[in-house]
């Protein structure tokens, strides 16, 4: 297990670190001396400097190439911010050098050259749009990324959770979905709850979607006896194998890379479905019904 306590007490801002606020809706130019703003303004000697200049800085960047109107504000026209390293629910307001990844739809390589060389809190950029779906949709797409302009999409994802053990989730951003630490944090809580209320047997249960692996490898912590991961993603289950040796699992699991559909696997105790956002489920929440004594749909 890597270093936690020390990465997460890095997330904090010192004593001497001056906060500042930009006005969201206000165009930058207005607010803010382009000529001054640079890799060093207003940065803290402990290295951190306020979120909201980071930003500024990456959106002057942005406005100087023509990607963005003159007249760009944070709140309309900044890229999706993306920490490298989440802890649960805090989010800091100062952060470090190469702690960001950037999505944006209209990024160059040109610009993105400038935002690694010049923002030194921005670790990689990445050319998309959240609102496109990454990774596998279905049995019927094909594999979909965010694209790589420059720099390392490597994340880290630090979830807490009700067994006193935090669950850690390392993914490569460019080629999943978002979903951040708090996110997968309040899964795991609704997973629990689910658990304890029903009195569940705790023997053998299929995580039928499961992606990176957070929720079954929780259940393994939980205390189940065998987990069924299951994907049809091949590229997440590369991942799966790096986050299960990193959060100490050993054991007591099987891995597979079919549709959830076609997944010839007996009757099992529980079966766990976390599908995208809008999927159509139908025929999943049949499969799981037949195969499991109880389904939840997280």
């Amino acid at each position: 297990m890597m270093d936690l306590e020390n990465r997460i007490n890095a997330l904090n801002q010192c004593d001497k670190c001056q906060d500042v606020q930009i006005k969201k809706f206000s165009p930058l130019r207005e607010l803010i001396d382009f000529n001054e703003l640079d890799g060093n303004y207003m940065k803290c000697e402990c290295g951190k400097r306020p979120l909201d200049i980071v930003m500024s800085h990456i959106l002057k960047i942005m406005i100087e190439s023509g990607i963005v109107p003159e007249k760009a504000t944070l709140r309309r026209n900044s890229p999706v911010p993306l920490s490298e390293f989440y802890y649960s629910s805090l989010n800091p307001q100062f952060i470090g050098e190469r702690s960001l990844i950037l999505l944006h739809k209209d990024f160059t390589e040109d610009v993105a050259s400038r935002l690694i060389n010049e923002v030194p809190e921005v670790k990689c950029v990445l050319r998309g749009s959240p609102q496109v779906p990454t990774g596998q949709f279905d049995k019927d797409s094909e594999i979909n990324h965010f694209e790589i302009l420059e720099g390392d999409d490597k994340q880290i994802n630090v979830m807490r959770t009700l067994l006193q053990e935090k669950v850690v989730i390392v993914k490569n951003q460019s080629k999943h979905h978002i979903e951040v630490a708090m996110t997968t944090e309040q899964k795991l809580l609704r997973l629990h709850n689910y658990l304890d209320n029903n009195g569940i047997k705790k023997g053998i249960a299929v995580d039928a979607m499961c992606g990176l692996g957070a929720l079954g490898i929780y259940l393994l912590k939980y205390g189940f006896e065998k987990v069924i991961f299951n994907d049809i993603n091949p590229e997440m289950i590369e991942t799966l194998k790096m986050n299960l040796e990193i959060n100490d699992v050993d054991g007591g699991f099987e891995i597979y890379n079919e549709a959830f559909e076609d997944l010839d696997v007996c009757h099992v105790d529980l079966c766990v479905i976390d599908a995208y956002p809008g999927a159509d489920i139908s025929e999943i929440t049949q499969k799981a019904e037949k195969i499991a004594d109880n389904v939840i749909i997280i």
